[in-house]
């Protein structure tokens, strides 16, 4: 017999009861007295404007469905869930917003990175469906090692910062988001290709690699590693970043993927995170995967003199690692910094974590 999970038992059993309530109270004369909530969507993708904050999202039939802003994308979750999706774009902007979901059903948007949860104090809350990727093309765990060279020609290119803006270490900018690793983010390949040709195994290791910068707090600016976060590679898997080719989030499976395809044209990469929403502390992640834009661009593990129109793939990957583990973008003043919106072509530098990256995650962990 299936084992059944208790908490999908209580949120079913939660908008059952949400929905005989809130549908005993529109089935007056007045059905405005019924409040925010009662809603008719159309069909097709839909905008914050026709799921506006306070919306019911069990009144409105509005799990599954897609929420856009922004040039952006999520799928509704089920209550007690929120969904945020940050893109590396080319444009130089910042592309993402958050949708929650609060166990009464009701919804409400981050839109512009502010971070009303600040405090940090959370714990990370049991994950029931961790973990649940196909045993049989499960591994052990393993510890990292020296990442492989890139076959490419010739040495890699120097780190060096962007003249625009203040050198990496006297930047001290950082946003933050409501998101907070409080556990161990375990992780996965995924079944698509990978970015600059890596076999598998080699994207892997840059990938871990990338991680490690941002749990490591890697930098050359004289900072020790304060920073608790924590990551465990798992295995390689048949499963797929939920990352459509329109750069939506398409929903949550517990299983936190990196993989490379088509997705959304003017992102070099994109990140959909899920966490348990806390209130008056940082939401608790739950998932985030991570796509690579193989598609619309071309990636080196190893940028050279040589290098033409290639982005670093450790550097996109320690980028987006900064999203997983809780930090925003950065804007226009701030090039130097690894949480800058855009990424650069041919450079190593967004590998090396700045003053202001530092300091975000410190702020969290």
């Amino acid at each position: 017999m299936t084992e059944r999970n208790p908490r999908l038992i209580g949120r079913v059993l939660t908008a059952f009861a949400l929905t005989a309530s809130l549908s005993a109270v529109a089935s007056g004369t007045d059905v405005a007295a019924a409040g925010a909530g009662v809603c008719a969507l159309g069909e097709g993708e839909l905008t914050i404007g026709d799921l506006p904050a306070g919306s019911s999202v069990v009144l409105c039939n509005a799990v599954g469905r897609v929420v856009t802003y922004d040039g952006t994308g999520v799928t509704v979750p089920e209550p007690g869930m929120a969904v945020s999706i940050d893109m590396l774009t080319t444009d130089g902007e910042s592309h993402g917003f958050t949708l929650e979901v609060g166990d009464d059903g009701r919804v409400s948007y981050n839109l512009d990175d502010a971070n009303p949860d600040s405090s940090t104090a959370g714990y990370d809350r049991p994950d029931p469906l961790a973990n649940t990727v196909d045993p049989a093309v499960d591994v052990p765990e393993q510890d990292a090692v020296a990442d492989p060279s890139d076959p490419s020609d010739g040495a890699e290119v120097a780190d060096t910062d962007a003249l625009r803006a203040p050198g990496a270490c006297s930047d001290g900018a950082y946003k933050t988001a409501d998101l907070k690793e409080y556990g161990t983010y375990n992780w996965y390949i995924g079944d698509d290709g990978m970015p600059g040709g890596l076999s598998r195994t080699n994207a892997k290791w840059a990938i871990y690699d990338a991680i490690d910068n941002i749990t490591d707090s890697y930098n050359n600016c004289g900072y020790g590693d304060s920073v608790g976060a924590k990551a465990n590679f798992l295995s390689e898997t048949g499963r797929e970043a939920s990352i459509s080719k329109t750069g939506r989030c398409t929903g949550n499976d517990g299983v936190s993927v990196w993989d490379a395809g088509n997705i959304k044209d003017s992102a070099v990469a994109t990140t959909c995170s899920y966490s348990w929403p806390m209130p008056g502390v940082k939401n608790d992640l739950r998932e985030a995967d991570v796509r690579f834009n193989t598609y619309d661009y071309d990636f080196t593990n190893k940028p050279t003199s040589s290098c033409l129109n290639k982005y670093d793939i450790r550097s996109v990957a320690t980028h987006e690692a900064g999203h997983v583990f809780g930090l925003s973008h950065v804007g226009d003043g701030h090039e130097n910094l690894t949480m800058f919106t855009d990424s650069f072509l041919c450079t190593t530098k967004a590998r090396t974590l700045g003053k202001g990256d530092v300091l975000g995650l410190r702020s969290i962990y």
